[in-house]
C-alpha cells in the first residue's frame, strides 16, 4: 500500500481518537453537572413537598379579627375564673385529645358544656360519652355515660346556638376544686348596647399558639329569646377550633354566657354584626333550670348514700 495512503489512514484514526476523547470529556462534564444539580433538585423537591403538605394539612394560624388580644391563662386566672375545665375525648386509635372547654358548675359532680361535642347539627351522634373524660385542677374524671342531658327536645331534627348545651355527671366528685355557682344572666337587656367581657378558653384554640387563652373583648348585641327562652349574644372575641364552650365573663367575674360557634372560622377580617361574629348562649332560661334540677338531684342521691 502506498505510503501516502498509510499516512492518511493514520491521520483519520488519530482524529477519531481525539473526537472520542472530546466526547468522553463532554460526557464526564455532563455527569459532573448532573451530580451537582441533582442534590439541589432533591432539596427543592423536598421543600416544595413540605410547603404543599403544610398548606394542605396545617390549620391556618389566624385570628378572626385584625386585632388579636389573646394571651395565655395563668394561675391567677384559673383561681379567678372558677370551674374552668377541659373535655378530652379519645380518637379511634385510643389516643385522648382536647375537644372543648367545659365547666364545673353548681356541684362538684356537674359539668356544663356544648351539646355539639356529642351531636351533629342534624342531631346525629358523633361521640360516645364513655370515650371522653373531664380534666380540671390537673386531675382526670370520668363521666356517668347515661347521665347526658341535652338542651334539645327528644324529637329535635337540628341543633341551634341557643339549645347547644349539655349536662353531664362525673362518676365521682371533683373535691377540692373551686367551682362556679349556678349562673343566671336573665337580667341582661336585649339589644345592641356594647358590654365589655372576658372570654376564658381553658382548652385554647386551634389558631392560637398557647394551650389555653384569655381575651378582653365585647358583646355587641343580645338577640331576642329563641329555643328554651335562651338568647344568643354576638361578640367580637377571637375564636378557633377547640374554643367551643369557652366562658364569657362580665366585669364582676360572673359567668354569663358559653361560646357555641363563630362564622367564617379563620377568616381574618373586621367584625360584622351580620356576617362575621361569634355566637354564644346566655346562661338563662331552660339551661339554668336544668342546672338547678341536676344540682338538687345530685344532692338527693348524695344524702341517700350517706
Amino acid at each position: 500500500m502506498p505510503r501516502s495512503m498509510r499516512v492518511t489512514g493514520s491521520g483519520n484514526s488519530t482524529g477519531k481518537r481525539n473526537e472520542n476523547r472530546a466526547t468522553r470529556r463532554e460526557a464526564l462534564a455532563t455527569v459532573r453537572t448532573i451530580r451537582a444539580v441533582v442534590p439541589l433538585l432533591a432539596i427543592v423537591s423536598v421543600a416544595a413537598a413540605l410547603i404543599l403538605r403544610l398548606a394542605i394539612f396545617k390549620p391556618a394560624q389566624a385570628a378572626l379579627y385584625p386585632v388579636d388580644g389573646r394571651r395565655d391563662l395563668n394561675g391567677a386566672d384559673i383561681a379567678r375564673y372558677k370551674g374552668a375545665g377541659i373535655l378530652y375525648c379519645r380518637r379511634p386509635d385510643g389516643v385522648p385529645q382536647k375537644a372543648a372547654a367545659a365547666w364545673l358548675i353548681g356541684d362538684p359532680r356537674l359539668v356544663v358544656l356544648n351539646a355539639h361535642n356529642f351531636r351533629s347539627r342534624k342531631m346525629e351522634a358523633t361521640r360516645n360519652v364513655a370515650d371522653c373524660f373531664f380534666q380540671i385542677g390537673g386531675r382526670n374524671f370520668t363521666f356517668e355515660p347515661e347521665s347526658l342531658r341535652l338542651g334539645t327536645p327528644p324529637n329535635a331534627a337540628a341543633l341551634h346556638i341557643t339549645d347547644d348545651w349539655a349536662l353531664l355527671r362525673l362518676s365521682g366528685p371533683a373535691d377540692g376544686v373551686p367551682l362556679q355557682s349556678v349562673p343566671d344572666a336573665s337580667d341582661l337587656p336585649t339589644g345592641t348596647d356594647s358590654r365589655s367581657i372576658v372570654m376564658v378558653s381553658p382548652a385554647g384554640h386551634g389558631n392560637y399558639r398557647g394551650q389555653s387563652s384569655l381575651e378582653s373583648c365585647t358583646i355587641r348585641q343580645i338577640d331576642p329569646p329563641s329555643e328554651d327562652g335562651i338568647r344568643r349574644v354576638r361578640h367580637d372575641c377571637n375564636n378557633g377550633y377547640g374554643g367551643s364552650g369557652s366562658g364569657l365573663f362580665d366585669g364582676s367575674d360572673r359567668l354569663i354566657a358559653m361560646q357555641s360557634a363563630s362564622l367564617s372560622m379563620n377568616s381574618r377580617r373586621p367584625f360584622d354584626i351580620e356576617f362575621h361574629y361569634g355566637s354564644a348562649m346566655l346562661l338563662e332560661g331552660e339551661l339554668v333550670r336544668a342546672i338547678q334540677e341536676e344540682v338538687r338531684a345530685i344532692e338527693q342521691v348524695t344524702r341517700q348514700i350517706r
